[in-house]
C-alpha cells in the first residue's frame, strides 16, 4: 500500500468515524429522558428480613384480606412459564444490576390469570394489593417497580411505588405501548418481556442495561441498535448491505488501482497468482498457503522494478512468529487442572511455528469459579415499600 493509498484510507476512515459519532451523539441527545432516578446505592441495613415460610409460600394474604401469589425469587417469578431458563437468567441479571446501580427494586411476575387467586375485575387493584403484600421497594423512598403479566387475561400492569409522582404514569404507559404490547399481540411473550424490561430500566435510569456509564454518543448508538432490532432484521440489512458493499469496493480499489512506478513513473502491472510465487520466498508462500497473509506483486514494464504488497488476513488463527516474523505461528491450549470454586486451575499454552519449527510453552493460571454473594445477587426479600396505585396498564 502506497502513501497515497494510506492517506485516502485515513481520510475516509476519519469521515466515517466522525459521521458515526455525530449520528450517535444526536440520537443520544434526542432520546435522553427528561429526568432520571439518580444512582442511589442500596442500604442493606434498611431491608427487613422475611421468614423462609413467607419467601417460599405460593400464596400470600394482603392487608385487604385478598389472596395473592407469593414469591420464590425477588427478581423473576415466571408462574405462567413464559420464559426459558436463559431468558430468565438474562432478566434476573438486568434487575440485579439495576439494584446494584440505582438501588431500585424491580421484579417481574407472570401468572396464568387473576381468577386463580380469587380476583375478578380489573388488574389495577390486584397489582396494587400484590405490590403492597410483597413490600416491593425501599421503605423510605418507595421506589419499587412491579411488572405483572396475566397471560390468559391478556392484561399487564407496571405498578410503581408511592415515591414516583404522577408524571411517571405516562412514562410507564409509553413503555408498555412500545416495549411490551407489540410482542404480546404476536404471542411473543419472552421477547416482549425482555424488550419491555430493558425499556423500563432505561426509563428509570436514562440508560439501557449495561450502558450505565456510556457517554451521550454511545448511549445514542445503543438506542439506535435496539430500535433497529425492534423494527426487524430487514432494516438492519438495509443499513449493513450498503456499508459492506462500500467497504469491499474501497478495499478492492486501494488494492487494484493503477499505480506508477516509484522509479520511472511508468504504470505498473499486477502479476497473477502463479507469477506471484516466483517473487516470494518460502515463508511468504507458506503464509499464502495458510491464508494468514496474501501478497500482490507489481512489476514495472519500463525499468523492471518490483513491488511486493502484503495484506494480512483479518480472520486468520495464525500469529507472527517471534523468531522468523512470518504469520505462521499456531497456538493451542491444554487444560492441566480445571478450576473450581475453591481452587485455581492451570493450563498449558503451546506455540508452534509451521515455518521455522519454533516451539515454546508456558503455563497459565485459570481463575477460580466465582460465586457472587454481594450486592443485589444476595437479596432474598423486598425492602418494605408500598404503592398508592400509580403506574400504567395494557391489553392485547
Amino acid at each position: 500500500m502506497t502513501k497515497q493509498d494510506i492517506r485516502v484510507a485515513l481520510v475516509i476512515a476519519g469521515l466515517v468515524l466522525f459521521l458515526g459519532w455525530a449520528i450517535g451523539y444526536g440520537a443520544g441527545l434526542l432520546t435522553r429522558p427528561a429526568s432520571v432516578v439518580p444512582p442511589n446505592p442500596p442500604v442493606e441495613a434498611a431491608e427487613p428480613v422475611k421468614s423462609e415460610v413467607e419467601k417460599s409460600a405460593r400464596t400470600v394474604t394482603g392487608a385487604d384480606g385478598a389472596t395473592y401469589p407469593g414469591y420464590m425469587d425477588v427478581y423473576v417469578n415466571d408462574y405462567a412459564d413464559l420464559l426459558d431458563d436463559n431468558a430468565e437468567s438474562r432478566i434476573r441479571k438486568v434487575l440485579i444490576d439495576l439494584y446494584d446501580y440505582a438501588g431500585i427494586e424491580m421484579t417481574v411476575l407472570t401468572i396464568d390469570n387473576m381468577g386463580q387467586y380469587g380476583h375478578q375485575g380489573e388488574i389495577e387493584p390486584f397489582a396494587t394489593g400484590l405490590f403492597n403484600a410483597w413490600g416491593i421497594g425501599n421503605a423510605s423512598r418507595n421506589d419499587g417497580v412491579l411488572v405483572l403479566v396475566a397471560r390468559h387475561d391478556r392484561r399487564m400492569r407496571i405498578e410503581i411505588g408511592a415515591g414516583y409522582d404522577s408524571g411517571w404514569n405516562t412514562r410507564m404507559q409509553r413503555v408498555i405501548d412500545t416495549g411490551f404490547l407489540p410482542y404480546f399481540r404476536r404471542d411473543e411473550y419472552q421477547q416482549g418481556i425482555e424488550a419491555g424490561v430493558d425499556e423500563t430500566v432505561r426509563e428509570l435510569t436514562g440508560s439501557y442495561p449495561g450502558a450505565w456509564d456510556m457517554g451521550t454518543a454511545q448511549r445514542g448508538w445503543s438506542w439506535i441498535a435496539r430500535a433497529v432490532d425492534r423494527i426487524g432484521e430487514w432494516m438492519l440489512a438495509l443499513v449493513l448491505v450498503p456499508l459492506g458493499g462500500l467497504a469491499l469496493w474501497l478495499r478492492r480499489y486501494l488494492r487494484n488501482r493503477p499505480r506508477p512506478c516509484p522509479q520511472c513513473r511508468t504504470m505498473m502491472i499486477r502479476a497473477g497468482e502463479e507469477a506471484d510465487d516466483e517473487h516470494l520466498d518460502g515463508g511468504q508462500r507458506l503464509e499464502e498457503f495458510l491464508k494468514s497473509v496474501d501478497y500482490d506483486v507489481w512489476h514495472c514494464p519500463g525499468c523492471g522494478h518490483i513491488d511486493i504488497h502484503r495484506y494480512k488476513s483479518w480472520f486468520s488463527s495464525f500469529g507472527a512468529c517471534p523468531q522468523c516474523n512470518y504469520r505462521t505461528l499456531s497456538t493451542t491450549s491444554t487444560v492441566l487442572t480445571a478450576a473450581t470454586k475453591s481452587r485455581e486451575g492451570r493450563k498449558r499454552v503451546d506455540y508452534d511455528c509451521r515455518h521455522c519449527a519454533y516451539h515454546n510453552s508456558e503455563t497459565r493460571t485459570i481463575p477460580r469459579i466465582s460465586e457472587s454473594n454481594g450486592g443485589g445477587s444476595g437479596r432474598s426479600s423486598f425492602g418494605g415499600g408500598s404503592s398508592s396505585g400509580g403506574g400504567a396498564s395494557g391489553r392485547w
